[in-house]
């Protein structure tokens, strides 16, 4: 994913929820301050051509975790990290905002597993307290403005939908998603919002790649009606 392809959807995202793209880029350069390049050499080799597993963190993750024991790689968002290992299922890296469980986010880095952490304009402070007790050398940092430093970019915004581009992104040769529930009645509207973009994000991969994920079924016809769906004409 090239920056030059996400600006356009970055700037609905935030037009859409009502966030600054400055808060953003000073949590991105408050974690380009505590980290260092990450070589993606390694997960390139083990992600490329696999069937990989982006375990989404939703309640349904539990009955549906053969799907993560099946694949060759294991990408988990947030607390799909932990019901993974409670399971016996090994997490090969993990994408986090670090909001729900920095201590498997710390944890997994020690151990030598990749953690995929991310700042964005709400997380400064857990970018400040978390990250420096992390392994360095595990510690892959993303943005979701422009990359600097050792901050990438790879696209997407959900702690979900960014385990997915990240997978693409290393050459993943099929993508699967267990505990993933893009629709949740009970969940704030600014959250409500957030899942509509994964969902529009992840059609968006989607059709990047000629492949069918299964938490679109059934929401394809509107996503592909919806203005705010990528790719755009402008």
């Amino acid at each position: 994913m090239e920056f030059t392809d996400w600006t356009p959807v970055y700037e609905r995202v935030l037009a859409d929820l009502g966030y600054e793209r400055g808060a953003d880029e000073r949590a991105r350069d408050r974690l380009a301050a505590l980290t260092e390049p990450f070589d993606l050499g390694p997960l390139c080799e083990l992600v490329d051509g696999a069937t990989v597993a982006v375990a989404g963190g939703a309640d349904c993750l539990a009955a549906e975790l053969p799907l993560a024991r099946d694949a060759d790689v294991v990408i988990a968002a947030s607390v799909a990290a932990d019901t993974c290992r409670a399971n016996d299922i090994a997490v090969d890296c993990m994408v986090t905002d670090l909001d729900k469980n920095p201590g498997t986010a710390r944890a997994l880095t020690h151990e030598g597993t990749p953690v995929a952490a991310h700042a964005h304009g709400d997380n400064v402070d857990l970018v400040r307290d978390v990250v420096p007790d992390c392994a360095t050398d595990a510690v892959l940092p993303t943005t979701q403005a422009a990359p600097a430093g050792p901050v990438r970019n790879f696209g997407g915004f959900t702690d979900g939908d960014r385990a997915a581009f990240l997978a693409d992104q290393l050459g993943a040769g099929t993508l699967r998603f267990p505990g993933w529930e893009l629709v949740d009645p009970d969940v704030t509207p600014e959250k409500r919002t957030k899942l509509d973009w994964a969902a529009r994000l992840l059609r968006w991969l989607e059709r990047r790649r000629e492949e069918r994920f299964g938490p679109l079924e059934g929401r394809r016809a509107a996503l592909d009606e919806d203005p705010l769906t990528p790719p755009y004409g402008d």
